[in-house]
């Protein structure tokens, strides 16, 4: 039995289920790996995206590309979990058995990071005494800290993915193309009536509870599944690695050019429910898969592969709290005012964070909660 075979099953949402007979997915680990280095880019580098003394300067662009190149990484992780959570194989048992194999750590995950963040981070190290409403807020939003609305997200297409499954398993690759396509083209349809309609003056904001956070991904969710066995080649592949840098780069100019494009800004909207961030997440699901089909890393680069994958679920829920440490320290607590700075930055919280997740990965109570 080879390492990859061995290999467990998680769930955590950002599933290493290996494919049926053909051990890991690298071209899936790798994207992983990427899309996690991403999350943490987006979230350092909006310091500074966000800092309206550096507006405009070259190292304001170069955050700005930083974080808005990654604006396809969520969208990517839902996909992904989509690949192997949606197999028919995971679901041979019925619905009970799904839910007792998958949901008992996810939910460990939710309840300790939620409270890691909302008491720790929030109260004590950000010293922000907490009212009713926000304890409503944390029980009832889905959103206790910036980046846990994710655990919320995963929880709900857990609990929908037996009868997705069902839907699936009973019918061809084309149903599964199409329930994805309409799926995740209403979600499109509803994210830009939501911002014309707020740019005309009617505000008609999305608004997602913790029951609901999950439902404008389903689409990524079924996509997914739909597209695993899509390879590209040749030409076909090279038009859409076009077309997926073309949909990241106009991504990145939008933003830069707020708000001097109001229009384009409520007509195509740059949100994970806008058509130009669906088109880009799409774009490279299906160009790392493709570029990546026939790739088999040696041995070393296998173990180091597969660990790095293995913690970047961990790495996804842990680095906001060890970027707020960093940016206690000086220089960093100046950071979003230099792009160096925010590089260094970024480096130091992906490394200690996986180094922190690697660990926690041995101790047998916390390898449940990364």
């Amino acid at each position: 039995m080879t390492p990859e075979s061995r290999q467990p099953e998680t769930d955590d949402g950002l599933d290493r289920t290996p494919r049926e007979g053909s051990g890991r997915v690298w071209s899936l680990d790798a994207l992983r790996i990427v899309s996690v280095l991403g999350v943490v880019a987006i979230h350092v580098f909006a310091g500074m995206v966000a800092n309206p003394e550096v507006r405009g300067t070259p190292g304001w662009w170069g955050a700005v590309i930083a974080d808005i190149g990654f604006v396809w990484v969520v969208p990517v992780f839902v996909m992904i979990s989509g690949v192997f959570v949606l197999s028919p194989r995971q679901h041979v048992k019925g619905p009970a058995a799904f839910y007792r194999k998958r949901l008992p750590r996810l939910l460990m995950a939710l309840v300790f990071w939620s409270l890691l963040y909302f008491l720790l981070i929030r109260t004590l190290f950000s010293q922000l005494q907490p009212t009713r409403a926000d304890v409503a807020r944390f029980i009832l939003d889905g959103q206790p800290y910036t980046h846990l609305y994710f655990l919320w997200l995963i929880v709900g297409l857990y609990v929908v993915a037996p009868v997705l499954a069902a839907f699936l398993s009973g019918g061809s690759e084309r149903r599964a193309l199409v329930f994805a396509a309409v799926t995740l083209g209403a979600t499109v349809i509803t994210g830009m009536s939501s911002t014309v309609l707020t740019a005309l003056g009617d505000e008609s904001p999305l608004t997602l509870l913790a029951l609901t956070q999950w439902l404008p991904y389903a689409g990524y969710f079924l996509a997914g599944w739909a597209l695993r066995h899509v390879r590209l080649s040749g030409g076909r592949l090279a038009l859409v690695i076009g077309g997926t840098i073309v949909a990241v780069i106009a991504s990145i100019i939008q933003y830069g050019s707020r708000p001097h494009l109001p229009v384009l800004d409520a007509v195509l909207p740059l949100s994970y429910f806008g058509p130009i961030v669906a088109a880009a997440s799409l774009g490279v699901f299906v160009c790392t898969n493709s570029a990546l089909a026939g790739w088999r890393p040696g041995s070393r680069t296998q173990r180091v592969i597969r660990e790095l994958s293995d913690c970047a679920f961990g790495v996804f829920l842990l680095h906001f709290a060890i970027m707020l440490l960093v940016r206690a320290v000086p220089p960093f607590d100046a950071a979003a005012g230099s792009f160096p700075l925010s590089v260094l930055e970024w480096g130091i919280v992906v490394a200690t964070s996986f180094l922190v997740v690697f660990l926690m990965r041995r101790v047998p109570g916390l390898r449940r909660v990364v």
